[in-house]
Formats: structure tokens, sequence, C-alpha cells
């Protein structure tokens, strides 16, 4: 199957010409240069994706630097693993050496090997994505498809390569249902099964490499959709025994999308898929996944705020008491909150503290103050706040009414 007219109208001409300055370098060294994985299947269906994953039969590393040399892109090398990545503009390619994996024990990261495409695609986790694409120049767009990936996205199936994929790799799992419910897949039947068979060998995957794959199902369009599934095949149970991917959650997600930026997104979905444990099980959560400390916080700041609405529930608060109830919450962990509560008057307090209160500043600062013959100190930092609560309240409203209750307050 000769896919060089699809591969020159697929990809923008900044990165087409990357691919080709890559292929004529790689003919060069005499090396043999593929597209791999999910480009291909991207490419085969029509789905946008300029994440390029390329697979050598010589040295990733030596072609990568070649390619950084001539274009002037930005190169990262893993040594390890003997692959590279190459940044230039906009877009990225991962360069990495055609190797075979073996794996010491379930879960472990693999051992790697040299090899030919052929055994480097036998390696992936599912045939949609053991497709390669020659970009040899005397082979160019010619498809390799040994495990008929291309008769599975046909027929929409998920088919893993052999017996063993999910116990080699459980995270497999995670990743067959997030591509069964983006793409409206189903998984072949035996896969199926030993998928059923294999769910107990999540427990063998670390808190980091399970969390990478949550953040993966984070960014697909309606990642509620994965978590039911996972759910109502267990999986989700292994990673926290108490999470659920319910109605509840479906509604919540999808109130996030309404009301949050894109970038925020994963870290609330990350709360609100934790919203209905309690604190022990939270913990349970972050001890199990071992997040970057600013998420932990968030996570943990959206579980102690929600026990603490109830004091919101109160008609005659002032806009002060709201803010400093609420200041020393993250922003992201109050959004959780004012997606997942219901109450009208909680809910009506910290939206108001969110889109208002918490940019409400006095227009006096300490150096005023000083100036004004209050001296720095405890009655200084009394005197700061007292403004700001006037400001809030809108007792105060002008830089001058500050400087008038200033000074009736100074010592």
């Amino acid at each position: 199957m000769d896919l060089a007219s699809k591969i020159n109208s697929y990809f923008p001409k900044e990165l087409l010409e990357l691919l080709q300055d890559t292929s004529t370098e790689a003919n060069k060294l005499g090396q043999r240069v593929y597209l791999v994985g999910g480009i291909v299947r991207d490419l085969l269906i029509g789905y946008p994706n300029f994440d390029l994953d390329l697979v050598t039969e010589g040295d990733a590393t030596e072609l990568a630097n070649r390619i950084a040399r001539m274009s002037e892109a930005k190169l990262v090398i893993h040594p390890r693993f003997n692959t590279a990545k190459i940044k230039s503009g906009d877009f990225a390619i991962d360069i990495a050496t055609a190797r075979s994996e073996t794996y010491a024990r379930p879960g472990a990261l693999p051992t790697v090997t040299p090899c030919p495409i052929e055994k480097d695609l036998f390696r992936r986790d599912f045939s949609i994505n053991a497709m390669a694409i020659s970009l040899t120049p005397e082979h160019y767009g010619e498809l390799l498809d040994p495990y008929h990936g291309k008769d599975d996205l046909d027929a929409h199936l998920i088919r893993i390569l052999h017996p063993g994929s999910f116990t080699d790799d459980a995270t497999r799992i995670l990743r067959a249902i997030r591509y069964e419910q983006r793409l409206g897949f189903n998984l072949e039947h035996e896969t199926a099964q030993l998928l059923k068979r294999d769910i107990s060998m999540l427990n063998t995957i670390s808190g980091d490499r399970i969390r990478h794959e949550l953040e993966l199902i984070f960014r697909e369009k309606y990642p509620e959709h994965v978590l039911k599934r996972l759910g109502e095949l267990g999986a989700l149970q292994r990673i926290n025994r108490s999470l659920k991917g319910n109605g509840w959650l479906t509604g919540k997600f999808d109130d996030a999308r309404r009301s949050g930026k894109p970038g925020e997104l994963p870290g609330l979905y990350f709360c609100l898929l934790a919203y209905p444990l309690n604190a022990e099980q939270v913990n349970q959560l972050m001890k199990r996944l071992n997040p970057p400390a600013k998420l932990t916080k968030v996570v943990k700041d959206t579980a102690r705020l929600k026990l603490h609405l109830p004091l919101l529930n109160n008609p005659s608060l002032k806009p002060s008491e709201i803010y400093y109830f609420l200041q020393e919450y993250a922003p992201l962990a109050i959004k959780a909150n004012i997606i997942a509560e219901d109450e009208p008057m909680i809910r009506q307090h910290l939206e108001l503290f969110f889109s208002k209160l918490r940019y409400v500043k006095p227009c006096l600062n300490g150096g005023e103050l000083q100036r004004l013959g209050i001296p720095a100190g405890t009655k200084l930092g009394e005197i700061l706040e007292i403004l700001h609560k006037a400001r809030l309240d809108g007792e105060v409203t002008t830089k001058d009414d500050e400087e008038k209750l200033a000074q009736r307050l100074k010592p």
C-alpha cells in the first residue's frame, strides 16, 4: 500500500520538510527510517496528529544529531534507550533505534536490544499501533503491516499482539480502553478476555506510570467515558478501591469543560475524580500515584474545603468573611468545589470569591502607611488587614477613604 501522496497532503509544510530532511540524512547514513505507531494509525483514519514517532534501523542519536545540526532544531537525547527528541518550531519528532524488549518481571521497565523493524513493531501494544510507513527514498510511503493492523483498523477492533501483552505491561489495559472510547472501537474477543483476566496485574505497575496513564486519559475529549468503562471492568478500583466512574462524574466533567480553561482541565478532572473520596482515601490515592507537590496540594485542598463548605451556607456572611475563609485554598481547588457543589448559597459564595473577591486589594501598601506615620511592625500589618476588609465590604471605595481610615487607626 503506497501512502506517499497521503503523507504529502497530511502534514504541514514545515513538518513535511523536516521528515524529508530526515529521510535524506538517514539514507546518507545507510539507515532505513520509518514513521511508526499512533501517527500511522491516525494518518490512515484522517485523525489530526502531528506528534511524530520515527524508528530507524541504525543509530537514532547519530541521525538525530545530524538533523538537529542542519535544521538548527533543539535536541534532547536519552542514551539508555538510544532515543532522541527533535523540537523545531511548533513540532516535535521522537526518533528511536528499532529495538526489541524483554521484561525481567511483570510491570518492570523493559530491557532493550537493537533489532529489525518487524521485531520492533511486535513489541507495540496493539495491532493498530504496530504499523509503519517507510520514509526511505526507494520505498517512500510503503506501509509495513506484519500484524494486520490495517484490517483491525477497518474492522474497528483493538487487538493485542500476543497473550502475555497485558502481563508484560498492564498499563496497556488503561490504553486499550482509552483507544476503545476515543475511536469508538471494540475490544477483539480474545483481547477482551485477556484484559479481564489480567486486571489484577495493574497492581504491578508503579504509581508514577499509573498517574501518567491517567494524565493521558484526562487529555481525551471525553475522559469520563474512559473512566466509566474502567470502573465497569474493575480496573479503576485497582488504582484506588473507592474510585468510581459513575454518572455524577460524567455530569461534573461536562461542567468542567464548560467553565474551565483547556490548560486547567486535567487538574480539575483529577480533583473531581477524587472528590467523592474521604480524607483518608484521598491520602491513599496521593500516596499511590505520587503526583507533583502542586497537584497534591490542589487535590488535598479540594478535599479539605469540601469538609468546611457548610460554613459558607449563610446569607449574612460579609465579603471579607468569605475572602478570609477561602484565601488559603488553591484557586483550582475552589473551582473544583464550585463545579461539585449543588447548594446555591455555597456555590454563590465560592463564585463571588473566585470571580471577584480574590482580586480586591487595598490601594495603600506598607510603605505608604509608614509615610502616614504608622511604624513598621505588627500594628501596620493589622491596619493593612483592616483596610483590606473595609475595601472588600465596600466600607471604603477610594484611596482617600483608606487614608482617612488609616489615620483613625494610627496608634
